[in-house]
């Protein structure tokens, strides 16, 4: 069953995920190596969960790289499906 309007995966990691291991953007950004703010942009939702990032969360001990991708594509392929998009006819297979 497809989810309605997924949220995006950088608001797990700031509302439940860094509460949970009682530390700040900050912190998580050192430990993993990863700039400031450019993880703040990924925890408000302003920049997708990159692979490298997938990666090092895993690496830190919070979930699994290909589960934090999984969701970052949920969450892109339903905003796609939910802005306008061109009328396209399906490709006629010629035999």
């Amino acid at each position: 069953m497809p989810m309605h309007n997924p949220p995006h995966p950088g608001e797990t990691l700031l509302q439940d995920v860094l509460p949970e291991l009682g530390i700040s953007v900050t912190e998580l950004a050192r430990h993993l190596g990863f700039a400031r703010p450019h993880l703040s942009r990924v925890l408000h939702g302003h920049a997708p969960i990159s692979p490298d990032l997938a990666v090092r969360l895993e690496r830190a001990g919070i979930g699994k790289a290909r589960m934090w991708l999984g969701v970052q594509i949920d969450y892109d392929l339903w905003q796609a499906e939910h802005r306008e998009q061109p009328a396209i006819d399906p490709i006629a297979v010629h035999a």
